[in-house]
Parts: structure tokens; sequence; C-alpha cells
């Protein structure tokens, strides 16, 4: 599993890196948070992408330490610390997909 995850990783940073929004899109659990209003990928792009992938935060994805945890779901789930924001990588059955972005309490 922590081989799936280095390799979706590395391809979320690369998009991250060259600022794609639509590969980042396509990376991503929709709706986002189950969020109706960020139901498809022009929606977050439009909603979500500029605010959460600030130039800063692209920057510190691409080389923070991701974090492994299984949540009480049984998920397996890697976070990325930034700041005062936590970005969440779930492993679906899909594959790994960003899936969510919360306070870092």
């Amino acid at each position: 599993m922590q081989k799936e995850f280095d390799g979706f990783i590395e391809k979320f940073r690369a998009a991250l890196k060259a600022n794609d929004s639509a590969a980042v899109a396509g990376m991503t659990r929709l709706p986002f948070m189950n969020d109706k209003a960020i139901g498809d990928a022009a929606q977050f792009r439009a909603k979500t992408y500029p605010t959460s992938f600030t130039t800063k935060n692209r920057a510190c994805i691409q080389r923070g330490k991701a974090v492994y945890d299984r949540d009480q779901e049984n998920n397996d789930n890697y976070f990325v610390f930034c700041g005062d924001l936590i970005f969440v990588f779930t492993r679906t059955p899909a594959g790994f997909l960003f899936t969510d972005v919360g306070a870092n309490d």
C-alpha cells in the first residue's frame, strides 16, 4: 500500500508543481467532502483549488512528509500538514484520492 500511495502522491505533486488544477481534480473524490456544490471537476477547480492550493500550500505538499493513519471507518489515510491545514488522501476502491482538507487542530 505504501508503494501505491507513493505512486499516487508523485503524480499529485507533479500536478501541483505544474499548477494543473484539472489533473488535481482528476485525483480528487467528487463531490468533494460530500458537498453537492463541489460535485464535479469544474466546480472543484473554481471553488476549492484556488483557496486550498495556494502557492504556499502547493510547495508545502510537494515537500511535506505524508503521515499514515487508519480512521474509525477502517480507511487507509495519509495526511500532509501545511500550517493551519491538513490535506487528506484516502485509499478508495479506485485507488488513492484527495478526499479532504481540514483545520489542523
